[in-house]
């Protein structure tokens, strides 16, 4: 399918796009505040950095080897790596962190620092994810291994009969593949799509800096510690594994119960490649939020709990989210359009796992 073919219906629900718009407008310049980052988000950004560099120091000249501290290190900079990614690359690939660009472009390179690529992120999440949120051959977090399957739209097999138990120990790998070769592959298959010169980037500098970056990363991730640390190399690998596995998890539990629900819709395009809403409800029909009384879990996933403002408001910094959702959620409710919410994340963690159940044993 050829993204450049896809177009929404502009016209549909117009007003809604338009007054939500001016309402969450209203609210800024009404309470005096910026978009962008606020001091609690730099605290907040100083914060995740510490829970990631600091056991990695620690492994390094902190006599851990040996020892449960070893193995606690890893465990923490997973978290940590996690917490980056939610709470602070995030924003700043969307340039939603600060509203000087040149900010957003250093901190969103971080993201080369945890083992992945700033520049695919923003070309799959920003560009695909984004825009053709849940639509099958487009939207790249439900273009799923053979193995697993979240649209309705794809090939049942028989083996997603049991997807609903095992795809949970899968998602762990998530970060792990970016690390070590989906980087590659995804940079290659988007320059042939075109999608670099959406961003500015010709292939040999994409490709250029993708490499430099991967040597850095594991120079300093896994061969420093085997020529500093005193344990077996295979224990610096093992604890490698344990870091991406828990970052891996946490972003995938986050990011799936967002879309892949039974309440959400998975369109496709006519055969005039139309998708018959205009992008802003597609949006509200395909995503769903968590948790929103949950202070502690909102602050640490990054907001990303309220996913549909995320997905109506990429560019606004996530800790005003809580405050616009009651604007969002009342605009819905007034041109009659949908507001998704789970009330906890269990449960919607719960409910992910039927739709995996439902995707697994219906065609």
């Amino acid at each position: 399918m050829n993204i450049q073919t896809v177009k929404f219906t502009s016209s549909k629900d117009a007003d809604f796009v338009k007054t939500v718009r001016k309402r969450v407008n209203k609210y800024f310049k009404d309470n005096g505040i910026s978009r962008y980052a606020n001091a609690n988000m730099v605290v907040k950004t100083v914060f995740m950095f510490c829970l990631y560099f600091t056991p990695y120091f620690s492994l390094l000249f902190g006599n851990t080897e040996g020892s449960w501290l070893f193995w606690f290190c890893w465990v923490v900079m997973g978290f940590g790596m996690a917490g980056i990614g939610l709470s602070v690359m995030h924003d700043a690939n969307h340039g939603a962190y600060s509203k000087n660009t040149k900010i957003n472009n250093i901190i969103g390179r971080v993201m080369y620092l945890v083992g992945g690529s700033a520049d695919n992120w923003k070309m799959q999440h920003n560009i695909l994810h984004h825009t053709y949120t849940n639509i099958d051959g487009l939207d790249e977090d439900i273009d799923s291994p053979w193995f697993l399957r979240f649209s309705p739209h794809q090939d049942r097999r028989k083996i997603h009969r049991f997807q609903h138990r095992y795809a949970w120990f899968f998602y762990g790998f998530m970060t792990l593949a970016w690390a070590i070769t989906k980087d590659f592959r995804q940079a290659d298959r988007y320059c042939a799509m075109g999608l670099n010169k959406q961003i500015g980037r010709s292939k040999k500098s994409l490709f250029s800096e993708l490499i430099v970056w991967k040597v850095v990363y594991a120079s300093y991730i896994v061969a420093i510690p085997m020529l500093v640390v005193d344990a077996p190399w295979w224990q610096i690998l093992l604890g490698f594994f344990i870091m991406h596995y828990i970052a891996g998890f946490v972003l995938a539990i986050i990011f799936q119960p967002a879309h892949v629900m039974e309440e959400t819709e998975f369109p496709l395009p006519t055969e005039a490649n139309t998708v018959e809403n205009n992008l802003l409800v597609h949006q509200l029909l395909t995503t769903t939020n968590f948790a929103p009384n949950a202070k502690l879990f909102n602050w640490y996933v990054g907001g990303l709990n309220y996913q549909i403002e995320h997905h109506l408001f990429p560019n606004i910094c996530h800790v005003h989210y809580k405050k616009i959702s009651k604007i969002v959620q009342e605009t819905a409710a007034e041109f009659g359009l949908p507001y998704m919410v789970q009330p906890t994340f269990a449960r919607a963690l719960v409910k992910h796992g039927r739709m995996l159940k439902t995707m697994g044993r219906e065609g």
